[in-house]
Parts: structure tokens; C-alpha cells; sequence
């Protein structure tokens, strides 16, 4: 499911940046917008020329709980038990290299700009969200310097233009869960003590 969240950003940046910029070059035939390289994640490398997506952190939400562990399933008289839900939230870096440096700026910015106007996906007004995801609230999170820095210095690689969002909240369902035991009969004893 997570990797379904980064290509379903990846696939509506790269149609986004072609509509804004449909003359890119000799680079056109390619994705604007690339996933990172899974052979070449130590150290990574970012493409030349492309905006590169990678994720940074999973968090997990505690801020809401679900309230009921148990569910009744339509047409059956019996409960099931579920665990509870785990919500997370996604860091996603959003990563700029370009040969020339004003235009990483530029796609940069029209990266920002999608992602600031499109800040909530749902179901209804995102075509390929998959169903087990209801709803995605995208937020710019910036960094301090500091933190800036240990995150370039983790992935050993120079700074690049970068912007980093969080995309909340995937949640991960238990959708069998357990039978609950039913209650065939109630008993009650009373004792009486002299």
C-alpha cells in the first residue's frame, strides 16, 4: 500500500508537469518524476534531470484510536474481533537535480505548487487511489538546518533542492479478524453463606 501512495504521487506529478511544461527537451521521452532507484540506494543516487521521490520516515499515528475492536458483519448474527487500525503517516522527499540549476528550481516549485493546491486525495477526485485507502492529506513539513543536515549526511550525498511532505494517513485495516465466542447461555448462582 505504501508503494502504491509514492507511484500514485509519482504518476500525478509526472502528468501535472507535462501539461505545465510539455516542451522538455531531449529528456521528454522520460519521466519527469522517478521513484528512487532500489539498486543504487547505497549511496543513492538521484537522475540527472528529474525530480526524484523517496521516502523518508513512516510515522505512526497515535492521535486517533479507533474505538470499537469489534464488527458485525452484515447477514451474520456473530462478531469479530479486529485489531486495532495502525495509521501512519509518510515523509516524502521530493528531491531536484538538474544540470541547470534554475530550472530544478522551476519544476521544484510546480512540484510545491500540485502538491499545496491537490492537499487532499480522496476517493471521489483521484482517479487510481487505491480503494483501501480513503483519504491522503498532503502537508509541507520544514525542516530546521540542523535536521537538514543529518539527513543528507544518513543518505551520504551532497544537498540537492528538495521540499519534504507528509502524506497522512495510510491505514492499515485488519480485515479477517477473529471469531468472537458467543454467549449460548447465561447462568447465574447465588450462594448463601450462614
Amino acid at each position: 500500500m505504501i508503494g502504491d501512495v509514492l507511484c500514485l504521487l509519482r504518476d500525478r506529478l509526472n502528468a501535472h508537469l507535462s501539461a505545465s511544461l510539455p516542451d522538455a527537451g531531449p529528456d521528454s521521452a522520460e519521466a519527469r518524476v522517478q521513484l528512487i532507484d532500489g539498486e543504487k540506494s547505497d549511496p543513492i543516487e538521484f537522475r540527472l534531470n528529474a525530480i526524484t521521490v523517496l521516502l523518508l520516515n513512516i510515522e505512526q499515528e497515535t492521535s486517533q484510536r479507533s474505538a470499537d475492536p469489534y464488527l458485525r458483519t452484515p447477514g451474520e448474527a456473530s462478531l469479530r474481533k479486529l485489531q486495532p487500525e495502525i495509521r501512519l503517516n509518510l515523509y516524502v522527499l521530493f528531491v531536484a537535480r538538474f544540470k541547470v540549476y534554475e530550472e530544478g528550481l522551476n519544476q521544484l516549485s510546480l512540484v510545491i505548487r500540485f502538491l499545496l493546491m491537490n492537499r487532499a486525495l480522496d476517493q471521489a477526485g483521484t482517479p487510481g487511489l487505491p480503494a483501501s485507502i480513503d483519504k491522503l492529506v498532503l502537508e509541507l513539513v520544514t525542516m530546521p538546518l540542523a535536521e537538514q543536515n543529518e539527513i543528507w549526511s544518513a543518505l551520504r550525498i551532497s544537498y540537492q533542492p528538495s521540499v519534504l511532505f507528509r502524506v497522512r494517513m495510510v491505514v492499515f485495516r485488519d480485515a479477517e479478524g477473529a471469531a468472537v465466542p458467543q454467549i449460548g447461555q447465561t447462568v447465574v448462582r447465588t450462594s448463601q453463606r450462614a
